[in-house]
C-alpha cells in the first residue's frame, strides 16, 4: 500500500468535519411554523426581539443561523384553576374556574420581550386569583351558592380585564364551574332554602283557597239574586198562561187523554187518562 493511499483519509477528515458543521449551521436556518402558531424573531446582532414587524405566520421560513425564532400558540386556549377565597363573612370558599385566553398576535413581540412564553403562570393565573378574591369577598355564602354565580362570573371577568390591560393578552371568557362551601354551611343553606320553598307553597295554597272561597260566594250570591228576580216576575197570571200553553201542547199529542177545563185548584185544565 502506497503512502498516498495512507494519507487520503486524513485529507478527507477536515472536509467531512466542515460538511457536518455546514449541515448543523444551515439546519438552524430553517424554521417551520405550524397551523395555529406564530413566531417571534430574536436577532443576536440586530437589537434582540423584533417588535416593530409582524410575527412570523404559518409555513416555512429561513433565518440567519445565529438568530432564534420563538413559536407561540395563538389559538384560543383553556386553563383550569382551583383556588380558595374568602366570602364577605370570612368563610373559606373553594372556587373552580376555567379561563379562555390567547395572546394578542399584533403584540406578540412585545409579549415575548416583556413577559415571555410562560405568560400564563406569570401574569394570567395570578390576575384571575386576585380578581376572584376581590369579587367573592363582596358576597355571602348564601349568595354564592344560589343566585349570584352568574354575577360573580361576570365580575371576575371584568375585574381581570382591567388588571391585565396592556399586557398583550386577550381574555375571551372566565367560567365559574363550581363553588364549594364548607359542608356545615352548605347543609344549613339547603335547609333554609327548603323551608323558604315550603313557606311559599303554603302561602300559595292559602291564596288559592281564599280565591276559590270568594268565587263560590260570588256564584252563590249570583244564583240567589237570579232567583229573587225570577220569583218577583212570576205572577199568578203568568203562571196560569204558562199552564194553559203547556196543556194545549200536550193535548196535541196522539196519546188518549181526558181534558177537564178549570177543575184544578188554580183554574188550570186538568188532564185525566194517558193510555
Amino acid at each position: 500500500m502506497s503512502s498516498n493511499q495512507l494519507q487520503l483519509p486524513k485529507a478527507i477528515l477536515p472536509i467531512i468535519f466542515l460538511v457536518i458543521i455546514a449541515i448543523i449551521f444551515f439546519s438552524k436556518s430553517f424554521v417551520t411554523v405550524d397551523a395555529g402558531e406564530a413566531g417571534v424573531l430574536w436577532k443576536r446582532f440586530g437589537g434582540g426581539v423584533v417588535t416593530d414587524e409582524p410575527a412570523m405566520g404559518e409555513g416555512f421560513h429561513v433565518v440567519a443561523p445565529w438568530n432564534k425564532v420563538y413559536v407561540y400558540e395563538i389559538r384560543r386556549q383553556e386553563a383550569f384553576e382551583k383556588m380558595k377565597v374568602l366570602s364577605s363573612n370570612g368563610l373559606d370558599i373553594q372556587l373552580e374556574t376555567s379561563i379562555w385566553y390567547q395572546p394578542e398576535v399584533p403584540e406578540l413581540g412585545k409579549l415575548h420581550q416583556q413577559i415571555g412564553t410562560d405568560y400564563l403562570n406569570r401574569i394570567l393565573l395570578p390576575t384571575i386569583r386576585s380578581a376572584a378574591r376581590s369579587v367573592v369577598g363582596r358576597y355571602t355564602p348564601e349568595q354564592l351558592y344560589s343566585s349570584k354565580r352568574d354575577a360573580i362570573q361576570l365580575e371576575i371577568f371584568e375585574e381581570s380585564k382591567k388588571i391585565i390591560d396592556n399586557q398583550h393578552i386577550l381574555i375571551n371568557e372566565i367560567l365559574v364551574r363550581d363553588v364549594t362551601l364548607p359542608t356545615t354551611i352548605k347543609d344549613a343553606i339547603e335547609r333554609k332554602l327548603k323551608q323558604e320553598q315550603e313557606s311559599l307553597e303554603y302561602e300559595f295554597r292559602l291564596v288559592t283557597a281564599d280565591k276559590e272561597a270568594q268565587r263560590q260566594i260570588i256564584e252563590a250570591q249570583g244564583k240567589a239574586d237570579a232567583n229573587k228576580i225570577l220569583s218577583a216576575s212570576l205572577t199568578d197570571k203568568i203562571l196560569q198562561d204558562k199552564g194553559i200553553e203547556a196543556t194545549l201542547e200536550l193535548s196535541k199529542s196522539p196519546n188518549s187523554k181526558v181534558v177537564i177545563v178549570g177543575s184544578s185548584k188554580d183554574g188550570l185544565p186538568l188532564i185525566l187518562g194517558n193510555n
